[in-house]
């Protein structure tokens, strides 16, 4: 699951690829989305990596190399620029599963230990969660893993959090809350577009989002540019 934004500079730097063999250049890259600066290029191109769909070759000036396409650009073309940023959610290879099998009763919301929480998609998509309007699955989990309040499962994807026990395709329990302590895992919500699973940490009035593995960069904003979607209550694997 990508941003729109994303999603459209995957599509840009593949078909220049394609046509060129030689990946665009920032500027054009930043005229095709009618981005207003580089540095907005810079953060896609950071998530796209992030997320496994492409890689930065070293050594080499202009050099992206794709590593993978989302199953819906398979044979998508190219789309215009949008002139500002419209949340939506883009299905990326999401599948809803067939619901879990629990008793009626659990519909209610819980019992014996058991809670049934909505699925609200993949959290290194990068989709803000206010842009998702419906729930695409419902999954029980212990009730053990989470206190009181609102809660909501997100799928990884990824391996910036693997150090943290964090693997791709994990499910991870999110409590809603707009506020978390510094060393906390939470679902950060950057410049209201793009939302990842990070470990925060308040330095001064500079806000850090670290990754837990050392070939992913922590990234450092000011206060205004981040804001808490929830924080990690709980973890879910299936082998």
């Amino acid at each position: 699951m990508l941003t729109k934004k994303q999603h459209e500079l995957l599509i840009f730097i593949n078909d220049r690829i394609n046509k060129s063999g030689v990946s665009p250049s920032f500027d054009e890259m930043k005229d095709a989305l009618d981005l207003r600066s580089k540095s907005g290029i810079h953060r896609l191109i950071t998530a796209l990596e992030e997320r496994g769909f492409i890689r930065r070759l070293p050594n080499r000036a202009r050099a992206l190399e794709i590593l993978r396409l989302p199953d819906d650009m398979a044979t998508a073309a190219p789309k215009p620029a949008a002139k500002s940023f419209s949340p939506s959610v883009v299905d990326g290879g999401f599948r809803k599963r067939a619901p879990t099998p629990v008793p009626a009763s659990t519909m209610a919301g819980s019992f014996d230990g058991i809670s049934e929480l909505p699925v609200l998609g993949r959290i290194a998509a990068g989709t803000p969660i206010e842009a998702i309007q419906h729930e695409v699955d419902r999954i029980a989990a212990p009730a053990a893993l989470m206190g009181s309040g609102e809660h909501y499962i997100l799928e990884v994807q990824g391996e910036s959090m693997i150090e943290a026990g964090i693997n791709d395709g994990d499910q991870v329990i999110i409590k809603r809350c707009d506020d978390a302590s510094s060393g906390e895992i939470v679902v950060a919500l950057v410049d209201r577009e793009e939302a990842t699973l990070k470990r925060l940490r308040k330095k001064g009035a500079s806000i850090a989002l670290e990754a837990a593995n050392p070939e992913f960069e922590t990234r450092i904003y000011g206060p205004d540019r981040v804001s808490v979607q929830g924080k990690l209550v709980g973890l879910m694997r299936r082998y």
